[in-house]
């Protein structure tokens, strides 16, 4: 088991407060060439690092890999956010880790430009441990193409509802979702991806076992 951060936008951080959100989807780092077939759903360790075998079926015979994936079943990831601290009395932006923590997502005051609201936003990625607030234990980790993803997977990756007018189906949601985070043309490369389950704590990660005790 390892801790390990994980960024979230902010509208999947609103799906993780209200529950919606239990998978998420990482393109893998080390994609396989084509043909590929995975032929292990569970990980294996190998030289340290988690891997998902896959093997290539051709007419010369069968070829086997590895896809690495860094996330395992049990791990916490420790969820990074857009956030600002700031300090009691003035509320003047500080890096101490005593202080008061805003969060982007759910800030009343998050749509105010910085100057109307007194504090700019730091990035998710410069967010330390200490001010995280949320935390997920992973329950089951995958590799599969992008677009092998079902309408369960789909509404368990945080889908709104009817996100239009139309009703706009779950998978046709993450679509548009993925090419938003990705890029356009990024759903139609039908990359190979881990699909993480996990389980949504409502605390920060070393505060846990604290509480437990």
């Amino acid at each position: 088991m390892a801790d390990r951060p994980i960024l979230f936008s902010a509208p999947m951080v609103r799906a993780l407060l209200a529950g919606r959100k239990t998978q998420t989807r990482r393109l893998c780092k080390d994609q396989p060439p084509p043909g590929v077939a995975i032929i292990r759903k569970t990980i294996r360790p190998f030289g340290g690092e988690p891997y998902h075998a896959f093997e290539r079926r051709t007419k010369f015979g069968n070829f086997g890999g590895e896809v690495p994936v860094k996330i395992s079943r049990g791990d916490r990831l420790w969820v990074r956010e857009t956030w600002q601290g700031l300090s009691f009395g003035d509320c003047q932006p500080t890096k101490s880790s005593l202080c008061e923590v805003r969060y982007a997502a759910t800030d009343p005051c998050a749509d105010l430009d910085g100057e109307a609201r007194g504090y700019p936003w730091r990035p998710s990625i410069f967010m330390p441990r200490w001010a995280s607030r949320l935390t997920v234990i992973v329950t089951d980790v995958r590799v599969e193409r992008l677009q092998d993803i079902s309408i369960a997977d789909a509404l368990a990756e945080g889908w709104p509802g009817a996100v239009e007018a139309n009703k706009m189906p779950a998978t046709k949601w993450y679509r548009h979702l993925w090419d938003e985070i990705n890029g356009a043309g990024a759903w139609e490369a039908n990359p190979w991806v881990a699909a993480y389950t996990f389980t949504v704590i409502k605390q920060n990660i070393d505060q846990i076992e604290k509480v437990a005790a």
